[in-house]
C-alpha cells in the first residue's frame, strides 16, 4: 500500500522514530497508525505510547477551591485561536464559569450538565470574541475524611491538575509540611503527566500488551533471567513513567519515589498520608 507523508507524520509525533523506520512501520502494518507503534516499539525503535500532550485546538484550564480545602474543580473551555484564548475577556469568562461551577455543588462533567444560563455565557462570549468556544469538560472532588483538596494551573493556563490527600487528623492537614507536599505532589502531577495513581490501576490488558513489547526487545536473555529482566524493564518503561507513586519526584536533588516521599513526610508529621485521586487536564489532548 502507498503511505501518505501525513501518516508517517503521524507516526513519527507519536513515537521519535526516524522517517524512513516509521514509513516501514506503516508498511508492514498496512496503514494502521496504532500497530505501526507497537511494531517500532518491539524494534526498540520508539518511546512508550502515550498521547496525553497532543494538541488539537487552543483553550484554558482552570480551577477553583473551595477557602478551607475541602472541595474544588478543575475544568477545560476551548476556543478557536491562541489569540482568543490570551484574551483577558476571555480569561475572564471562564474564571466566572469556574466559581459559578464551584458554587453549584454539584459534578459538571461535560457541556450538557451546565445550567442553562452558562450556555447564555457562553452564547454571549461567542458574540463578544467571536469563533466557537465550548466547555470541553469538568471534574469536581469533595474531600472525604481529614485531608485537603487541592489544585495547580501551569503557567499559561493549558495543563491543570486538581488532587485530594488525606491525613490522619484535622490538625495535620493545616501543618505546613503536609501542605507543601500536596503542593509538591500537583506540581509532579503537571509536570510528569501519570496516568495511574499505584501500579494496582493499571489495567490487565496494558500490562499484557506492554509485557509482549518488553519481551520481544529482551529475546537475548536467557530463558532463566527473563521474567526478572520484563519485571526490571517495567518498572522502567511502565511504572516509572506512568504510575504516580512509582514516579522520581522532580524537583532535584531527588532519586526518591513520590511514596517515599510521602513515607518521609508522613514520619516527619506523624500521621498516615494518603494520595486519594487525581486529574490532570491538559487542553487539546485526546480523551
Amino acid at each position: 500500500m502507498e503511505v501518505t507523508a501525513l501518516q508517517v507524520k503521524e507516526l513519527r509525533d507519536k513515537t521519535n522514530a526516524g522517517f524512513m523506520d516509521c514509513k516501514a512501520a506503516l508498511k508492514e502494518s498496512g496503514g494502521d497508525i496504532e500497530k505501526a507503534v507497537d511494531f517500532l516499539r518491539k524494534k526498540g525503535m520508539a518511546t512508550a505510547e502515550k498521547k496525553a500532550g497532543r494538541q488539537t485546538s487552543e483553550g484554558v484550564v482552570a480551577s477553583c477551591i473551595r477557602e478551607d480545602g475541602s472541595a474544588g474543580v478543575l475544568i477545560e473551555v476551548n476556543c478557536e485561536t491562541d489569540f482568543v484564548a490570551r484574551n483577558s475577556q476571555f480569561k475572564e469568562f471562564v474564571d466566572r464559569l469556574v466559581r459559578f461551577v464551584a458554587d453549584a455543588g454539584s459534578t459538571v462533567e461535560k457541556a450538557e450538565d451546565l445550567p442553562p444560563e452558562c450556555g447564555q455565557w457562553i452564547t454571549e462570549a461567542v458574540a463578544k470574541l467571536g469563533g466557537n468556544i465550548s466547555f470541553r469538560r469538568g471534574m469536581r472532588f469533595e474531600l472525604s475524611g481529614p485531608g485537603l483538596i487541592a489544585s495547580y494551573i501551569h503557567l499559561g493556563s493549558r495543563v491543570g491538575v486538581l488532587l485530594e490527600v488525606g491525613c490522619g487528623d484535622g490538625d495535620a492537614a493545616s501543618n505546613d509540611v503536609f501542605k507543601n507536599l500536596v503542593k509538591d505532589i500537583t506540581l509532579q502531577i503537571a509536570s510528569a503527566s501519570p496516568d495511574y495513581l499505584t501500579r494496582e490501576e493499571i489495567p490487565p490488558e496494558i500490562i499484557r500488551k506492554e509485557s509482549e513489547i518488553v519481551a520481544e526487545t529482551l529475546k537475548k536473555v536467557p530463558e532463566a533471567q527473563r521474567a526478572r529482566a520484563i519485571e526490571g524493564k517495567l518498572r522502567k518503561t511502565l511504572y516509572a513513567q506512568r504510575v504516580l507513586m512509582d514516579q522520581i519526584f522532580v524537583r532535584p536533588p531527588s532519586d526518591k519515589t513520590i511514596a517515599k516521599l510521602i513515607e518521609e513526610k508522613a514520619k516527619e508529621i506523624g500521621q498516615p498520608i494518603e494520595v486519594r485521586r487525581f486529574a490532570r487536564f491538559q487542553v487539546g489532548e485526546e480523551l
